[in-house]
Formats: structure tokens, C-alpha cells, sequence
């Protein structure tokens, strides 16, 4: 479980202005560093799953949210600038680029001399992640004769080996190239059965069993790792104030909520077999799909689709519950982030009004269309293509058409090719190429949710309710 453990309390003056101290000259990119006092912070993070992301257009994360309260709390604009690297991310706040790094750096002594760590506090360990149930494995010493595999020649790959060492062997290590697979790919295996257990870090663990309920992240296999924000070394008044900042808000209902969001309300959809059994009666009575077949047959001319695609749509998003509201805040059957709605000129409380989250949807799919049309000119492959930007937002289904072409792969043809690409956005090397505008991306979501509208679109159709 990720913790947040209590903040260092000093008896310093708080001052009204950040102030960090002088550093040289100019910055790596020869602009000037940032003034020394200003009410403007100037941040820097990593993309990644638990830190900074891009979801259907809007930056979230866990470590975002929480810096972005801090600046509000504070009355502080901020300035976010997003690493390549740890390193990276290391360098912008030696040289005074930045002067927080919002992202869990390690406590140890190769990074003592570069920052001060301060604000959010985070205990993490390693885990293993396995099926529940009473096979699970209780005990270290269970692990002989069990097979677990890992990243090679990651962190995880060293601990299984240092633990198969201290046993005296008999554990089956299976690493895993991290060009194929990374760690989430793993814990996905996992739960699908086809790997038996696999190794990450509690974060990553308990964000992932918010998609996959049915796994067991409970076995601690490692020592305590610790880890918090930091700032440069010679900005002792801003850490101060973060310092304060978390002793204030470790309670604060604010932080409880943004906690719950990443790592405990889960990421999945209604359960289909529930709502696929209720629409399968309601078909064989003559009823229709849906009790909003006649909206979907009045919006769906605004993109040019069958009605019964606006349908497979709502019913893979919500399984046409009007009440559903997504982890990431997204509403009502079309499931719409509320910025979405508003940018399609839906206003307030009206998202959550079926006929205008309907037609929110329909003008949604139209702008996506539009947008897709220059690069995707055949209206039937370019369907895919709208469906996954509708799933994950525009700037990703781009990126992924970017690395498609760059990778010999066809970037006008979804299935095997930008699919492909849009999976690589989960990696590293592949969200932090400069080609890639909108970092990491849990592609594996959008892919298969493709293929399920896809799939309820084609079985609505055969159904013959045009």
C-alpha cells in the first residue's frame, strides 16, 4: 500500500514569496532561471501512471493533483514543466530551472547533494502480485518451486534473485525484456492467468488492483523504500512551506479523495455479463437496445454514423446507466469528462441530461471525424480511429499515428499497426520520444475498447433495428 508518512516540522518563518537561492547564470536551454522571488512555482514532474498523465485532454495524476492543490492552497501560479527522466528531472532543479520536483525521488545519498526533500512523503516496497484465493502465497519461503516473472535487469529481477539466493535457490525466474513487456503488462497477465505472479513496486500495485480486482498485492517481499518531493538545496523557505503544507492537508478530506481516485475506486466498467443478460431480454421482447434508441437515431446524423454505432458507444461506456460517474469524473451513458461536454457546448449540470449527453457525444464524434479526416482519408478505417481518440482523446490516437510511421508501421491503418503504437505509449522510450506530444498512455484501454464497440456495433446491426 502506498503510505504518506508525517512531515519534518520546523519553527522557520513562513515568508509570502517563494525564495530558493542564486544560481548560476542561465539554464541548459540559455533561458533565464526563474526569479528568485516570485509567486509563480515553477515545477517539474515525470509522466507515468501514478505521477502526471494525460486523460481525454485533461492533466491528472496523483503526484498533479496534489501539487496543483498545494499552488491553489497557496495562491501560487504554476509553472509545470515535465521530464525525460529522473536525471533529467534532477538536472532542472541543480541548475534552478525548476525549483520543485513533484515526483517521489529516493532517499538516498546519491541525491542528497542535489536536493532537499521535503512536502509529500511516500513508504513504498515491493510486492507480489498473484491471483487471491487460499493458493496465494503467504510466506517467502513459499515461493521455492514457484515461478515469478520479472523486468530483467530491473529492480524487481535483483530482489527475486538476491531472495532465491538468501533461500538457497529453487525459485523459477523468468525475466522479461522490458522492450516487450513492462510491468503493467505483467500484472495484467497476472490476472488474466497467464503468467502465475509477477513483482512491483506497492504503488503500482494497488493502482493496478483498482483495474483488477481479483489480485492479491498484499505479500511484501522487500524493505521499506522511502521517497518524497524535493526542492533544490538552497530553497530551505519553500520546503519549509511544504512541510507545513502536509502536516495541514494529511487529514484534509481534499487528500483522502485524490487518494481514493488513483489507488481504490475502481477503473472498470459495469459488469457486462449483467447488462449483456438484460439487453439480450429486451431485444427478444422487441424493445429496442435501449430506452434512448430514438436520441440516438435523432443525433446520430451530426457525425454521419448509424445510430446503432452511438449506441455500442453508451453501451460499452456506461451499459446505458445515466447515473454512472467514472474514477476520472466522466458522466452520464456517453460517459463525457465534464470539460468535454462544455467544449461540445453543453453546459453544467446538463451533461447529466441523456438527450444532451447524447448530443454532446454525436458532436464530439463529428469534431473527432474531422480532425482524423487529413490523415485517415478511407471513412471506414478512420472509424477506428475516431473510436479510439473518443476513448482516450485526441492528442494520444496523434501520437500513436506518429510512432506508427516512424516505426515502419502503417499509420493509416488501425488494427496491427496503430494499435501497436498506441500500446507502446505505455513505455518509456516510446512516451518520452520528442515526436510524442501527450506522454504516457494506458493504451491497452483504448485498444480493447475499440474492439468491444466494434464488436456491439457489428452485433447491433445483424440485430436489424435501423
Amino acid at each position: 500500500m502506498k503510505k504518506v508518512s508525517k512531515p519534518v516540522i520546523t519553527a522557520m518563518l513562513l515568508p509570502f514569496l517563494i525564495a530558493c537561492g542564486s544560481h548560476s547564470g542561465k539554464t541548459e536551454n540559455n533561458d533565464e532561471a526563474p526569479s528568485e522571488s516570485s509567486d509563480t512555482l515553477h515545477a517539474v514532474t515525470l509522466y507515468g501512471p501514478t505521477s502526471y498523465f494525460i486523460y481525454q485532454g485533461q492533466e491528472m495524476g496523483f503526484d498533479y493533483e496534489n501539487l496543483r492543490q498545494f499552488a491553489e492552497d497557496e495562491g501560487l501560479v504554476l509553472d509545470l514543466k515535465v521530464a525525460s527522466s529522473l536525471q533529467h528531472l534532477l538536472k532542472l532543479i541543480d541548475s534552478g530551472e525548476a525549483q520543485l520536483a513533484a515526483y517521489p525521488i529516493p532517499r538516498i545519498e546519491e541525491y542528497d547533494s542535489i536536493v532537499k526533500h521535503c512536502g509529500p512523503k511516500e513508504i513504498t516496497w515491493q510486492v507480489l502480485v498473484q491471483p487471491s484465493g487460499k493458493n496465494r502465497v503467504s510466506d517467502v519461503t513459499e515461493l521455492v518451486g514457484k515461478t515469478v516473472y520479472v523486468e530483467k535487469d530491473s529492480k524487481y529481477h535483483y530482489r527475486i534473485q538476491n531472495l532465491d539466493n538468501e533461500l538457497g535457490g529453487g525459485i523459477d525466474i523468468v525475466p522479461i525484456s522490458k522492450d516487450t513487456l513492462i510491468s503493467e503488462d505483467l500484472i495484467e497477465m497476472v490476472d488474466r492467468g497467464e503468467i502465475p505472479m509477477t513483482i512491483v513496486d506497492s504503488d503500482i500495485a494497488e493502482l493496478n488492483k483498482s483495474y483488477f480486482p481479483k489480485l492479491d498485492v498484499g505479500m511484501k517481499i522487500s524493505l521499506e523504500q522511502y521517497s518524497s518531493w524535493a526542492v533544490g538545496n538552497e530553497c530551505d523557505s519553500l520546503a519549509t512551506r511544504l512541510d507545513r503544507w502536509e502536516k495541514r492537508r494529511q487529514s484534509s478530506e481534499m487528500m483522502k479523495s485524490i487518494y481514493r481516485k488513483y489507488f481504490e475506486i475502481s477503473k472498470n466498467n459495469p459488469d457486462p455479463k449483467d447488462a449483456s443478460s438484460s439487453l439480450n431480454l429486451r431485444l427478444k421482447k422487441g424493445g429496442g437496445i435501449s430506452p434512448y434508441d430514438n436520441t440516438f437515431k435523432r443525433h446520430s446524423g451530426i457525425p454521419g454514423y448509424d445510430w446503432q454505432l452511438l449506441a455500442a458507444i453508451g453501451f460499452n461506456e456506461s451499459r446505458f446507466d445515466n447515473n454512472v460517474v467514472s474514477w476520472a469524473g466522466a458522466r452520464g451513458i456517453m460517459q463525457l469528462m465534464p470539460k468535454t461536454a462544455q467544449a461540445m457546448g453543453i453546459k453544467g449540470d446538463d451533461i447529466d441530461n441523456p438527450e444532451q449527453n447524447i448530443l454532446a457525444a454525436a458532436r464530439l464524434l463529428k469534431h473527432l471525424d474531422d480532425a482524423l479526416k487529413p490523415k485517415i482519408s478511407d471513412s471506414k478505417e478512420r472509424l477506428n480511429f475516431v473510436i479510439a481518440a473518443y476513448n482516450s482523446g485526441l492528442g494520444h490516437i496523434l501520437d500513436a499515428i506518429a510512432l506508427a510511421e516512424k516505426h515502419g508501421l502503417n499509420p493509416k491503418v488501425w488494427l496491427g499497426n496503430v494499435s501497436e503504437a498506441a500500446l507502446m505509449k505505455s513505455r518509456p522510450q516510446y512516451y518520452n520520444d520528442p515526436i510524442v506530444k501527450n506522454g504516457y498512455f494506458r493504451g491497452r484501454e483504448t485498444v480493447e475498447f475499440v474492439d468491444k464497440v466494434m464488436s456491439t456495433y457489428s452485433f447491433f446491426k445483424k440485430m436489424n433495428h435501423s
